[in-house]
């Protein structure tokens, strides 16, 4: 709560320094915070049904509202990195979170299945990457049972999705090789890597605070001669970087760092918490290089996913106690 209380402040303190608009920050840190509360009750109440119906509900929700994902700006042959690839990674989490919670062995095949589902859908959707994201969930929640340490997966999975957000930063600061950036930019669409330098070149322009939060789309040249603009830079670390500065990066990165921590303290079993660590982490990626975080329905999947992960089983009730005997005094000796 310290951490997402942060976030909201920040956003508040930049606003007012720049004029900006932080409602949609407030509103990813309260969808966050419910989901999150309604995964610890649901995951205490129904351990199993509860992440079962969410993977269930959000599969429905990509198949039904497809206008949900990315747009064409955000299209890349990687997948639609937006909210249809986050959502079904999300679900894809949620059915193995609820696989890892039962001892019925049938249906922890099924529910294994319905994560696999997740994935065909994501394919048929045309979304490469929730395919491949959804396939990897599915293969570190079959490999669960052998893990000993869960700290050392976690912090894999961690360095992973650091990796994908440094490798962004890079290609917007044109820092790789001319090879590479050029095979990139291919694959990434030339719109987007504006996006991402213009991102960039804001944040230097004031590094401690930003521009403001909601501010990036008038400021980026990119952005504003786009033909369907949304005013974002499809990469939540840049837009951090260009809206809220060093601080707001560091709070994004301190809020993930958090889950982290709180899925390698959770009572639930190892394989939870694996399943649960590589959907969030595959989330993470996914935002770092598109628009994910920019829906309200992701940001509360994701509050709710690390909510199951993370519940805490009641206190059992003290037992009553029982019949007491009553020793009669002995008679004289």
């Amino acid at each position: 709560m310290v951490v997402l209380g942060a976030c909201a402040t920040w956003s508040l303190v930049t606003a007012a320094v720049h004029d900006g608009r932080p409602e949609g920050v407030l509103l990813a840190v309260l969808a966050v915070t419910a989901g999150y509360a309604a995964g610890r009750v649901s995951g205490v109440l129904v351990p199993v049904a509860a992440p079962c119906a969410a993977a269930l509900a959000g599969i429905t929700l990509a198949v039904v509202l497809p206008q949900t994902g990315a747009g064409p700006e955000t299209a890349a042959p990687l997948g639609h990195a937006g909210a249809t690839a986050a959502v079904l990674v999300l679900s894809a989490g949620a059915a193995c979170c609820a696989a890892r919670a039962t001892d019925v062995s049938g249906l922890r095949a099924a529910l294994h299945g319905l994560a696999a589902v997740a994935a065909v859908t994501g394919a048929v959707l045309g979304s490469a990457t929730a395919a491949a994201l959804c396939g990897l969930v599915l293969l570190c929640s079959l490999g669960a049972g052998q893990v000993t340490h869960r700290g050392r997966v976690l912090a894999g999975l961690g360095v992973g999705a650091a990796g994908v957000a440094a490798l962004t930063w890079a290609v917007a600061a044109d820092a790789l090789p001319g090879g590479l950036t050029g095979s990139l930019a291919g694959r990434l669409t030339p719109r987007r890597i504006d996006l991402w330098q213009d991102a960039l070149r804001l944040a230097r322009g004031d590094a401690l605070l930003g521009v403001g939060p909601g501010r990036f789309g008038e400021l980026s040249a990119t952005a504003a001669g786009s033909p369907l603009p949304d005013g974002r830079p499809h990469s939540a670390p840049l837009q951090m970087a260009a809206e809220q500065g060093v601080v707001g990066v560091l709070l994004l990165a301190a809020a993930f760092g958090w889950m982290l921590f709180a899925l390698w303290r959770s009572p639930r079993p190892t394989p939870v918490v694996v399943a649960a660590g590589a959907a969030l982490a595959g989330l993470a990626a996914v935002a770092a290089v598109g628009n994910a975080l920019s829906f309200t329905t992701v940001s509360v999947g994701a509050g709710l996913l690390a909510g199951l992960a993370t519940a805490r089983p009641l206190a059992a009730a003290p037992t009553p106690p029982g019949p007491t005997s009553i020793t009669r005094p002995g008679r004289g000796a």
